[in-house]
């Protein structure tokens, strides 16, 4: 099953992350087929810019798929959280400019998809945030990206309470880059997306990979103290439980 979905037009690559049933939550498979596919289009000499979305209206990704979140037990937590890693790496490792289309909500693993990306346009009203902390799970991958685009008072706001805030909040403390109005949210990343695929290739190429080096240590830091993070929050069952209430609820929905 084709948890992505990949269209091209002219040298703009369109990735749309396609679950949306489940308001395009990460997976197993989405995690994968994401990191294919944006390693193949960083190789490619046709592709001179990409635009990151989300299936449907509702969401851009909702965050982890649950279902599969709740099966994970410490004894399988590490390689979970590396193949999480190794997505959101995926996307800073772009030597291509990357905008990410947010079509709907934004929240956990997508927001940090997001964050990951070059140029992040959303609506005013559209929602987004970090609710790790209400799932039990620390705020640890996900505040150090946030760092790299607002100051403390704000990431500890998001990071601390759990809260989605508006796509018109997030522009004024520097979390997304542009505001449209929804319907014109993906037209405007393309747009966006075709004007810097219009710029010198090997100048981007290296301003992007200085980019990259100035925070991978710290990323990779954040990365390796976020293991060390969640397993001390399922040693204490305290995702186990959250995530059961969420899925008992959604049940008897």
């Amino acid at each position: 099953m084709n948890e992505i979905q990949t269209e091209h037009r002219d040298d703009v690559a369109i990735v749309t992350l396609h679950r949306p049933e489940r308001m395009n939550a990460v997976n197993q498979a989405l995690r994968e087929q994401l990191s294919s596919e944006l390693n193949m289009l960083n190789r490619s000499d046709a592709v001179r810019a990409i635009v990151l979305t989300g299936a449907g209206d509702k969401a851009f990704c909702a965050g982890q798929d649950l279902d599969e979140a709740s099966a994970i037990e410490w004894q399988t937590l590490v390689p979970w959280l590396n193949a999480q890693r190794a997505m959101y790496q995926a996307v800073r490792d772009l030597d291509k400019p990357c905008v990410a289309a947010i079509n709907g909500v934004a929240a956990g693993a997508g927001f940090q998809i997001a964050l990951c990306a070059d140029w992040r346009i959303i609506a005013p009203d559209t929602r987004i945030g970090q609710p790790e902390v209400k799932a039990g799970l620390a705020s640890i991958v996900g505040s150090y990206l946030m760092t790299l685009h607002t100051g403390m008072t704000h990431n500890v706001q998001l990071s601390l309470s759990g809260e989605l805030i508006t796509g018109r909040r997030a522009h004024e403390v520097g979390l997304v880059t542009e505001l449209a109005e929804p319907s014109d949210v993906f037209q405007a990343a393309c747009q966006r997306a075709s004007k810097l695929a219009r710029l010198p290739a090997t100048a981007v190429r290296l301003s992007k990979q200085r980019f990259r080096a100035m925070t991978q240590a710290k990323f990779d830091e954040a990365c390796v103290a976020g293991i060390r993070a969640q397993l001390e929050c399922y040693a204490q069952g305290e995702p186990q439980q959250a995530m059961r209430r969420f899925l008992e609820a959604r049940n008897k929905a």
